[in-house]
């Protein structure tokens, strides 16, 4: 008897395990996870290292984890900050999994992190469809890239718990279609936050990490709605979500059991 195999759903699968049981662990010792997808060239960088630096300021204990095909570039701008840094070097892997992170994470990440920025490989393909465990999951454009990237991809923006406009001093200049990005992100996201920042200029970013704050703390409770099709269609088929443990997309701070990749 012939039985057809989807690999990659299997693939999906078992990270799915593996982002659970990492972010019941994460949840337990109270950090929050937060994943930073973009393409390349939104200045994800510069704003998570402003981010960072004013976390550390404030005192509020965080760390960064980055993730790039090649080369420590972007982990030597980051430890700029005084935050604990990390690079994971994917070897031409598009995207991060639970399993990499978690590797990455053991016997390095302090005891008494509050929040654990995770920056993505730059993509908005292949990243979109892996939970790393993570409390909240940010989709960042730059105002350089034109107003139609959510409606161009759908899934990195539908999945965001939050959407980011950077480089916002720059909006004049390449004459950024404001109204009309905000209209694509409400399309894919109903009713999902959007904060306009500038890395350069400062703008948004203490708005920005007061969210995250929030976030960390269960006061931000957004749940796109492609996160609440893919739980209906977990529990369809059997699958890590039920009505006792939430998709982990499905809400920010899940109260998950532990355990380790596999």
């Amino acid at each position: 008897m012939c039985r057809t195999v989807d690999l990659h759903q299997a693939v999906l699968a078992k990270n799915d395990t593996n982002a659970v049981e990492l972010r019941r662990t994460l949840d337990e010792r109270g950090t929050a996870a937060v994943n930073l997808l973009s393409s390349p060239g939104s200045g994800k960088t510069a704003l998570l290292e402003a981010l960072l630096t004013r976390a550390v300021a404030g005192g509020t204990p965080a760390a960064a984890v980055t993730a790039d095909l090649a080369t420590e570039n972007d982990a030597t701008r980051l430890a700029r900050s005084g935050a604990p840094v990390r690079q994971i070097l994917t070897d031409g892997l598009c995207h991060l999994e639970a399993g990499m992170l978690w590797g990455k994470l053991d016997g390095w990440l302090p005891e008494a992190t509050r929040l654990l920025f995770v920056e993505n490989v730059g993509n908005l393909v292949c990243p979109a469809s892996y939970d790393l465990g993570e409390t909240l999951r940010i989709a960042l454009a730059s105002v350089t890239e034109g107003e139609d990237k959510p409606v161009k991809y759908p899934a990195a923006f539908g999945l965001a718990h939050l959407v980011v406009i950077t480089k916002t001093d720059l909006a004049d200049a390449v004459e950024f279609g404001r109204e009309a990005f905000l209209a694509g992100v409400q399309q894919v996201n109903p009713g999902v936050p959007v904060i306009e920042t500038s890395a350069r200029t400062g703008e948004g970013v203490d708005d920005l990490l007061a969210h995250v704050l929030r976030a960390a703390d269960g006061l931000e409770t957004h749940t796109p709605v492609l996160a609440r099709q893919h739980e209906k269609h977990l529990h369809h088929h059997g699958g890590e979500a039920d009505a006792k443990h939430e998709h982990p997309h499905d809400r920010a701070a899940a109260h998950l059991p532990a355990g380790s990749p596999r």
